[in-house]
């Protein structure tokens, strides 16, 4: 197997006025010739580290057999090295600082999501994750080349005028302060969300789209499970520190193409950082991320075993208008897959399901705005908008986003 970064083209693709993260410093009729020297070494020194993550990936568990090249996403947070630290119990989380980066554990990410609408009233969907996987503890004296992380990047566009499905993916370590996250700022490269006065501003280009998204911050944010403490299987760190912003105003334009369209809607943060967080007796996930139009959102996840049961660790929130967050357990919610979508490799993914919340009076039918959503770069997964409408009466209930992971772990089905 095999990870391919897909490097920026140069000048072209860097917003006009920033400059590359870790050179800042250089004086300025030297940054040309530094980028030049730096961008050349740092593919080689990418190459090796892609490799290395990719052969400890595999270590962790048995080859994936659906194509080469990719993994599945469930891998990453499987058993890691003692050194790493776990999350074994509540612990007060304190903002703005942990929004930025905790290298003492393994694995962890900046998630956002969302639904927009351009001047036409026209659909589009997007996704921006930065993921941070940590290689090894800090070992002897440190110097700005040393690397202690790989970085990836992963940027999508949906769009429903075409149907189509934009994907890009990048790579960079942590060294030279090429990728990172603080409290202010998380970058990999000239891809960046930088805090603002209340909330965030993404700026990301992949040549041929692009995203320029401010994201208000509309009410508290929502500590997961118990005030942070998101378990997620029996042992002691099968869990992580977990919280959302569920409910961002957004605004801003697209690019698909040469084309900018002014763009507004709502999107979804979230943050989630710990080592070997999943058991070893799952495979996969089916989150779901729903913003309904009485103004609650809506977040449950159902964890799956090998037999592709619900897991006892599945959980959820439901944030009233209001802001206030009631936790969900497992026995709280009810997923149902009714309806599959089976990818060009034979794998089957439930794109369609039956979401009911008994307690709350939620009854609500999810569906896709189209199907082929599907991740196929080096992590593959289902990621995608979705409209929420009543399961009887198919009047809308809201929008929101699907991710599915470790279907294409399963042997293809042409069935």
């Amino acid at each position: 197997m095999a990870m391919v970064a897909d490097a920026a083209p140069g000048a072209a693709d860097r917003r006009p006025g920033r400059s590359l993260p870790g050179l800042d410093d250089c004086p300025a009729r030297s940054r040309p010739a530094a980028a030049e020297s730096l961008m050349k070494l740092d593919l080689a020194v990418l190459t090796l580290l892609a490799a290395a993550l990719v052969s400890w990936l595999v270590g962790q568990t048995r080859p994936p057999q659906h194509a080469i090249g990719t993994i599945g996403l469930a891998t990453v947070l499987g058993d890691a090295p003692e050194h790493f630290r776990r999350v074994t119990g509540p612990e007060p989380l304190v903002f703005p600082d942990d929004h930025g980066a905790h290298p003492d554990y393994r694995s962890e990410w900046w998630y956002f999501t969302g639904n927009l609408d351009d001047d036409q009233g026209q659909r589009m969907g997007f996704q921006f994750t930065l993921f941070r996987f940590a290689l090894n503890q800090p070992q002897g004296a440190r110097s700005a080349w040393a690397s202690e992380g790989l970085w990836m990047a992963h940027l999508a566009l949906s769009d429903g005028r075409s149907q189509s499905f934009f994907q890009a993916e990048r790579f960079a370590r942590d060294g030279l302060a090429l990728a990172g996250a603080t409290a202010e700022r998380w970058w990999l490269r000239d891809w960046m969300v930088e805090a603002t006065e209340d909330g965030w501003h993404l700026y990301a280009d992949a040549g041929d789209f692009a995203l320029d998204l401010h994201f208000r911050l509309s009410r508290a944010l929502v500590l997961q499970g118990d005030a942070g403490y998101s378990r997620k299987g029996p042992e002691a760190g099968n869990a992580s520190r977990y919280y959302s912003a569920t409910r961002l105003a957004s605004s801003g334009r697209v690019r698909v193409g040469d084309a900018w369209v002014s763009v507004s809607g709502l999107a979804w943060l979230d943050r989630e950082w710990g080592s070997n967080q999943l058991s070893d007796t799952l495979s996969g996930w089916d989150w779901f991320a729903l913003h309904l139009d009485d103004g609650r959102d809506l977040m449950v996840y159902r964890l799956r075993d090998h037999e592709g049961q619900a897991s006892e660790w599945s959980a959820g929130a439901l944030v009233d208008s209001d802001g206030t967050a009631q936790i969900l357990r497992a026995d709280d919610f009810v997923t149902e897959a009714i309806d599959w979508w089976r990818d060009p490799d034979g794998h089957r993914w439930p794109l369609s399901w039956r979401v009911q919340l008994p307690d709350h009076g939620l009854d609500l039918l999810v569906e896709p705005i189209f199907e082929d959503q599907l991740w196929t770069r080096s992590v593959r997964y289902w990621e995608g908008m979705m409209d929420v409408t009543d399961p009887a009466s198919r009047a809308p209930l809201g929008r929101g986003y699907l991710e599915l992971s470790g279907y294409a772990e399963s042997s293809p089905s042409r069935h």
